[in-house]
């Protein structure tokens, strides 16, 4: 299993299970309903005026945005069926979430710093410039909190960071959720109690309510009732 496999797998059991229950479309309330068809996708027009506001400004320079685009796309590369996490949009992701939440701003700026300063020791350049054998051989020492050195827990601390916001970024996007195969919550189909189960209770079903509630090609219809209570179809 390759390493964008493995976070899939991950993911279908911790972040796919929080889509799944974002995912879940309860009916909605008519002020909800009006707010939608004004265009404030779930936002109220404060909320929606902020995130336009953050999205107008610049957090990162161009520099440092560079460099997170090759540090995210190393986390998450593209395959034969989905783009990287760059093409995903996962770097302005990155930014907008500094600008929402500040207490990012430090943290991911200064492993910036840290990342170029460690090349620059290493290797007499910037993590930007380096080889993708340098670049991985400088993640392999920060990627396992298990085996990490102790002058190494900045950069493995900004790491870990990185990683979740690369992957949250990413697996709620589009091209995220294709890859994940999410298809949302869909009905299962039921084929009543299983038999085995009846027989161990002495009980059976009645054909004719096998035929009416128990049939997948009409599942979908309304079952209508007599003014007696008995099921018509």
């Amino acid at each position: 299993m390759d390493r964008r496999e493995t976070i899939k797998s991950l993911l279908l059991g911790s972040l796919a299970g929080g889509l799944v229950i974002n995912g879940c479309n309860p009916a909605q309330t008519s002020e909800e309903e009006a707010r939608q068809a004004e265009g404030h996708y779930g936002r109220t027009p404060d909320e929606k005026a902020r995130d336009e506001k953050l999205k107008s400004e610049q957090f990162f320079n161009e520099h440092e945005l560079t460099t997170i685009a090759v540090l995210c796309d190393l986390i998450l590369p593209a395959n034969d069926n989905f783009g990287s996490a760059s093409d995903a949009g996962v770097p302005e992701f990155i930014e907008f979430m500094a600008k929402d939440l500040p207490n990012n701003q430090l943290p991911i700026r200064g492993g910036l710093m840290w990342l170029d300063n460690r090349t620059n020791k290493l290797f007499g350049k910037e993590f930007k410039f380096c080889s993708d054998k340098q670049q991985k051989s400088i993640l392999d020492e920060i990627a396992y909190p298990d085996k990490i050195k102790p002058e190494l827990r900045q950069g493995e601390k900004f790491f870990a960071l990185m990683r979740n916001l690369t992957l949250t970024g990413y697996y709620t996007t589009k091209m995220g959720i294709d890859d994940l195969s999410y298809k949302g919550n869909v009905a299962n189909l039921w084929d009543g109690v299983p038999d085995e189960v009846l027989q161990e209770h002495g009980i059976s079903y009645e054909s004719k309510w096998l035929a009416k509630c128990i049939n997948h090609n009409t599942r979908t219809e309304i079952a209508r009732w007599d003014e007696d209570g008995n099921l018509l179809n």
